[in-house]
Order: structure tokens, then C-alpha cells, then sequence
């Protein structure tokens, strides 16, 4: 008698922190939840998503805080001034207590749509999986700098 091998996915009991670092982002944040929110849904037990404010001078704070009153799921860290991208993405790691943890930029220049696909490999045993952008148009030198000697000490 043949039997079907049924595999339980492991991201479906795991508990996922989505770490943002944001700076002025606030038309941004709503729609970045939304996103994260119906991407990640269908593939996780647990979310927690902290937005970490590097020091925003516009509304970014009160659009987060705003967030966290209709959904405890979403955490806020809130700089006094800007440190600047690395620090607040390195701010969000301490803080993160999820089986597995997505770095993702405010700006939905990544879509959170491809969450699940880096799910995936997770699942399939790797400790770490990042996606990188091909190109960085419009972008100026000291943020690609200063970006790729981040990731390089990541890796």
C-alpha cells in the first residue's frame, strides 16, 4: 500500500519578524503594511513587524503608532535623531525575537511579495537568505557604499 508523504512547512508554526528601518516615510507606511500583511498571512503562524524610526522629522512615527493601536503585532523603536540605515536595521535585529527575521526598506522598492519565496529556502535549511537588487539606479555613492560594507559584514 502506497502512502503520501505530507510535509507540514516549517514557516507555518514559525513566528517571522519583519524588521523596516524607516526614515520620512510616513505616506509609505500604510501601504507597506497592507502589502506585508496579505503576503506573509497565508504563510506563517506568528508576525511581528518593527518599524524602526531613524530619527523621521515628518509624520513616520505617528503613521507606526497609528498601526500598533489597530494591530499589536506591529512594534515601533524610535531613534531621537538619525543614525542612519545600518544602525536602525542592526537596532531592529536586537530587538527581533522571530524563528526567522526579513530585513525589508520602507520605500517598497523590494516587494514583499517575494517574502515567501525566501520563506522557502529557510525552509530548505539555509541559515541565511537575502535577496539583492540588481541595480541601484538614482541612488547616491555613500549609501551604495556604505550599504555594501553592510552586507559584506552580514555575510
Amino acid at each position: 500500500m502506497a502512502t503520501e508523504k505530507t510535509t507540514t512547512r516549517k514557516a507555518a508554526g514559525a513566528r517571522l519578524s519583519i524588521v523596516v528601518p524607516v526614515y520620512n516615510e510616513e505616506e509609505n507606511i500604510r501601504p507597506l503594511y497592507d502589502r506585508l500583511t496579505a503576503a506573509i498571512a497565508p504563510l506563517t503562524g506568528g508576525l511581528e513587524i518593527i518599524f524602526v524610526d531613524d530619527g523621521s522629522v515628518d509624520g513616520t512615527r505617528r503613521a507606526v503608532e497609528e498601526l500598533h493601536r489597530e494591530d499589536r503585532r506591529v512594534r515601533l523603536i524610535g531613534f531621537t535623531r538619525n543614525f542612519g540605515h545600518e544602525m536602525a536595521t542592526t537596532a531592529g535585529l536586537d530587538f527581533a525575537d522571530g524563528d526567522a527575521v526579513v530585513i525589508i526598506d520602507a520605500d517598497l522598492q523590494d516587494p514583499p511579495e517575494v517574502i515567501g519565496e525566501m520563506l522557502s529556502r529557510w525552509e530548505e535549511g539555509y541559515d541565511v537568505v537575502y535577496g539583492r537588487r540588481v541595480g541601484r539606479k538614482g541612488e547616491p555613492l555613500g549609501k551604495r557604499l556604505s550599504s555594501r560594507i553592510f552586507y559584506r559584514l552580514m555575510r
